[in-house]
C-alpha cells in the first residue's frame, strides 16, 4: 500500500483515538495534579453596646472570581496521589513500623481506602478471568459437539447472560440471593442456619460478585472460542483420530494450540474488563463489603461535593494498573510475533 493511501486509511482511526482516548487521558492527568481552591474566608468585626465580636463568613464573590481565574484549581503536584485516600505513603510507613507480622501489615493495609479497593479489584480480576476462559472453552466444545438440530438453541441460551444488561443481570442475581430468594433460601437450608445472609457476610458477598462476573462474561469467551473451532483443520483432527488419539488428546494437542491466539485475545479483554468491575457492586449494594477502583471514582464524583482531583488520581492509577497487568501478555504476544 502506498504511503499516501495508508495515511488516508489510518487517519479516521488516528483522529478518533486522539479525540476519545489520548486527549481525555491527558486531561485526567492534568486534573489530578490540581486541587480545588480553598474558599475565601472574610472576617467581619461588629460592635455594639456590649462590646465587639468577630464573625467569619465565606466570601462568595471572591471565591467565584478565584475559580473563574483558575478553573483547574491550585497546582498540588503529586499531593493527591500520596494522601490517605490513595497511595497513603505516610500511613503505609507508620503501618510497616508498627505491624507485628506481615499478616498484620496486610490486614491494616486493607483498612486504607485505596488498598481495600485494589485488594478486591485484583482478587476479582485474577479469579474471574481464568474461570471465564475455562468455562467459555468448555461450553464452546460442548456446543460444537452437539447435533445441528439443538445447536441453535444451545447457542442462544449460552449467549443469554451477555444479552442482558449488566445492571439488570446483577439485580436479578441480587434478588435471588436475598433471604427470601431461591439461592438465599437454599443456602440457609444447606447450612442449617435460618439467619444466614449473603448480604451480611463479606466472604459470601465476594463469592457472589465473582459468580456473577463469571456468569456474565463466559458467553464472550464462548462465542470467540466457538468461532475459532470452526477454523480447526478437519484433516489434522482426522489424522490424529486415525493415529489413535482419543477426544481429550485431540483437544489437547490440536484444538488448544490452534486456539491459543484467541486465548490471548480473551485474556486481554477480560483483564481490562474485570479490572474495572463496577456494576455488580452498585447493583448488589455491596460497597460495605467490597469496593473497587471504579467504584471509588464513582464515589468521588457523586454527591454534592465532587472530588474531581481525587477521582482523576484514582483514574490515572487505574490506567497504570491495567497497563501493568497487560504488559506480560503484550510482551509475550510481541515475542511470538517477532519469532514469526
Amino acid at each position: 500500500m502506498k504511503h499516501r493511501s495508508f495515511f488516508w486509511f489510518v487517519l479516521p482511526s488516528a483522529v478518533a483515538m486522539l479525540l476519545f482516548i489520548f486527549f481525555p487521558i491527558i486531561s485526567v492527568i492534568v486534573q489530578s495534579l490540581h486541587t480545588e481552591h480553598e474558599q475565601v474566608i472574610r472576617t467581619v468585626e461588629s460592635c455594639d453596646l456590649f462590646g465587639c465580636k468577630e464573625t467569619t463568613t465565606i466570601d462568595q464573590e471572591a471565591t467565584a472570581a478565584l475559580r473563574a481565574e483558575k478553573p483547574l484549581g491550585q497546582f498540588a503536584g503529586l499531593t493527591t496521589y500520596l494522601d490517605r485516600n490513595h497511595l497513603a505513603v505516610d500511613e503505609v510507613a507508620m503501618t510497616w513500623g508498627s505491624a507485628e507480622s506481615l499478616r498484620d501489615f496486610g490486614t491494616q493495609m486493607l483498612n486504607l481506602p485505596f488498598y481495600k479497593a485494589m485488594g478486591f479489584t485484583l482478587t476479582f480480576t485474577f479469579v474471574v478471568t481464568p474461570l471465564v476462559i475455562i468455562l467459555g472453552f468448555i461450553i464452546a466444545i460442548a456446543v460444537n459437539s452437539a447435533t445441528k438440530m439443538i445447536r441453535g438453541p444451545l447457542i442462544f441460551f449460552s449467549l443469554l447472560p451477555m444479552m442482558i444488561t449488566p445492571l439488570v443481570g446483577a439485580l436479578i442475581l441480587f434478588w435471588m440471593v436475598d433471604a427470601r430468594g431461591i439461592i438465599g433460601t437454599t443456602l440457609q437450608q444447606l447450612a442449617g442456619d435460618p439467619d444466614l445472609s449473603v448480604k451480611a457476610s463479606t466472604p459470601l458477598m465476594w463469592i457472589m460478585l465473582m459468580v456473577y462476573g463469571v456468569w456474565h462474561s463466559a458467553p464472550f469467551a464462548f462465542i470467540v472460542y466457538y468461532a475459532g473451532l470452526q477454523t480447526v483443520n478437519k484433516d489434522t483432527l482426522e489424522a490424529a483420530r486415525v493415529d489413535g488419539a482419543n477426544r481429550w488428546l485431540q483437544i489437547r494437542h490440536v484444538v488448544i494450540p490452534h486456539l491459543l491466539p484467541l486465548t490471548t485475545f480473551i485474556a486481554l479483554m477480560q483483564l481490562m474488563d474485570n479490572f474495572r468491575v463496577f456494576e455488580p457492586i452498585v447493583s448488589f449494594s455491596a460497597n460495605a463489603h467490597a469496593t473497587s477502583l471504579s467504584w471509588a471514582i464513582f464515589n468521588d464524583l457523586g454527591g454534592e461535593t465532587r472530588q474531581l482531583s481525587s477521582a482523576a488520581a484514582t483514574s490515572v492509577l487505574t490506567i497504570l494498573g491495567i497497563a501493568i497487568l497487560l504488559s506480560p501478555v503484550l510482551v509475550r504476544t510481541w515475542r511470538d510475533f517477532d519469532r514469526k
